[in-house]
């Protein structure tokens, strides 16, 4: 007994946070404000949001992890072209698999999962922690950050499909009664502009929510 009450546990406080910090209130999105250009594009349904999510989940991670590995290595005036290439490499394996398992989802995201090699979230993450901390921490910390920036893309990806087509992943959820009654789906959820309405939302959803928490305490 003894012996188990003094085993650490898998995750200190620290490796905790550097995946939790970015689900609230250090989101990549709602807080540093980035990759939101990818928002307007991919969430216009739930199964968009979801894939383009963990696209970002795994190339972030395993970028992180890869140049954390490397760092000692890399030669600091080409640092960011070696990250580039690093998150180039990592994204056509993302659209390769696509293309193979997931064939009409790759036709509608194709352009837009190319695009995760100039996502900023990406990048800042290598810059900022992969350079500077061992591999599980950065593997930790790109984890962290595709999940922080993956809970808001799929939240809008769900309001979206939601009130704009009253489906979700496809399937109608809104039952045909509540349009007797004259209901409609609401066209501007389909727009792009919805996504900016709902981070914006969320963003000052989520402030106010610190705000008061501060005020309390």
């Amino acid at each position: 007994m003894a012996e188990v009450a003094s085993k650490k546990p898998l995750l200190s406080k620290q490796d905790r946070k550097l995946v939790s910090d970015p689900l609230n209130d250090n989101n990549p999105i709602t807080v540093q404000v980035l990759g939101v250009c990818s928002a307007l594009a991919v969430t216009s349904n739930l199964a968009n949001s979801i894939v383009m999510s963990v696209a970002v989940i795994l190339v972030t991670a395993a970028a992180n992890v890869t140049i954390s590995s490397i760092r000692n290595l890399i030669p600091t005036r080409v640092r960011m072209i070696v990250q580039l290439v690093v998150i180039a490499a990592l994204v056509i394996a993302v659209r390769e698999a696509l293309q193979a398992f997931a064939f009409p989802v790759y036709k509608e995201l194709a352009v837009y999962v190319g695009l995760i090699i100039t996502n900023c979230i990406v990048m800042g993450r290598l810059e900022a922690f992969a350079m500077a901390n061992r591999p599980f921490p950065a593997l930790l910390d790109g984890i962290g950050n595709g999940l922080g920036y993956g809970v808001i893309l799929i939240a809008v990806g769900f309001f979206r499909e939601l009130f704009g087509a009253g489906k979700l992943l496809g399937y109608k959820v809104i039952p045909n009664v509540i349009y007797d009654f004259g209901y409609t789906d609401n066209g501007i959820m389909i727009l792009p502009i919805a996504s900016i309405f709902l981070i914006g939302i969320f963003i000052w959803v989520q402030r106010s929510f610190y705000q008061d928490l501060i005020d309390i305490s």
